[in-house]
């Protein structure tokens, strides 16, 4: 296994690369993954020590997928970054605006440009696995009627250029990534004396009436801040879910957290807390 490798899914150039960049400030080696589930398999497997996987966005929502990738594999998280996403419209050299007809993107980073899309009508949003590969494609296949939405940086690597700038329907477009890594390999989840601790959680409860509420009251009588919670369906199953859950407390209230975790074990069904970490700076205190 090696000891700094970080996986992200997407090619050089996508915003993943960035979170992972973020996290390897210290150094390490970057491992591009086509699909979430190859990175969630090669963090599983070692070929890379930690993944990186954006969570939720503040315009276009949550990224269903990692749940349900977090709630499938056995990973831990031990740390989280939030990156601003400023994208960019991108064509070949030499390509004007009034040629295009179609653009390629990541359905997420479609979602948080649909003003661009309102107000050019003629131009058509066309999903891709992901933001950076969408522009290394247009740029290999020279047509001058495609373009991409993807990072600025994205026009650095494949040779494109830059038609727009800032196309996301509101400045403040964030994207929360996790930093995941086997169970075992806790490291990178060291808390800090000054920064605010946040715990991630998967738990279903009992179908009953009340059930949700008797779940998530313990964090309330604590005054534990619940700052996400999202249900998905539990495959196999008719109509039952299973949720994520992400609590905050300050620094130096870690015991209150744990005391609420440790009440909603008793009154759950089912009970896996994924990790305990140092929270970004978002605002949620």
């Amino acid at each position: 296994m090696s000891s700094d490798r970080i996986a992200y899914q997407g090619v050089p150039g996508a915003f993943g690369e960035e979170a992972a960049r973020e996290f390897a400030r210290g150094g390490g080696e970057l491992l591009a993954c086509p699909r979430f589930e190859d990175l969630f398999e090669a963090v599983a497997s070692g070929a890379a020590r930690k993944g990186v996987v954006p969570i939720e966005n503040t315009l276009a929502g949550s990224v269903h997928v990692c749940y349900d990738l977090l709630a499938k594999h056995r990973v831990a998280v031990v740390a989280e970054t939030v990156l601003r996403i400023s994208h960019a419209l991108i064509a070949a050299p030499g390509v004007p605006l009034e040629e295009v007809r179609r653009v390629f993107s990541h359905p997420m980073a479609l979602l948080q440009c649909e003003k661009f899309f309102a107000e050019h009508p003629g131009i058509e949003g066309v999903a891709a696995e992901n933001t950076a590969g969408a522009v290394a494609d247009l740029i290999a296949s020279g047509r001058r009627d495609v373009a991409a939405i993807a990072s600025p940086r994205a026009a650095e690597v494949y040779g494109g250029a830059v038609l727009l700038e800032n196309l996301e329907d509101d400045p403040t477009n964030f994207t929360r990534f996790l930093l995941v890594a086997r169970p075992e390999d806790r490291f990178a989840g060291s808390e800090s004396a000054s920064r605010p601790v946040k715990t991630s959680l998967l738990f279903r409860t009992e179908n009953r009436p009340a059930a949700l509420f008797e779940s998530l009251a313990p964090f309330a009588d604590r005054g534990v801040n619940l700052t996400k919670i999202e249900s998905r369906p539990v495959r196999g199953s008719r109509f039952e879910y299973l949720f994520y859950l992400d609590a905050v407390v300050p620094a130096g209230k870690r015991a209150d957290l744990d005391a609420a975790v440790e009440k909603l074990a008793e009154r759950c069904a089912g009970l896996r807390r994924l990790g305990t970490y140092p929270a970004a700076e978002t605002g949620d205190l």
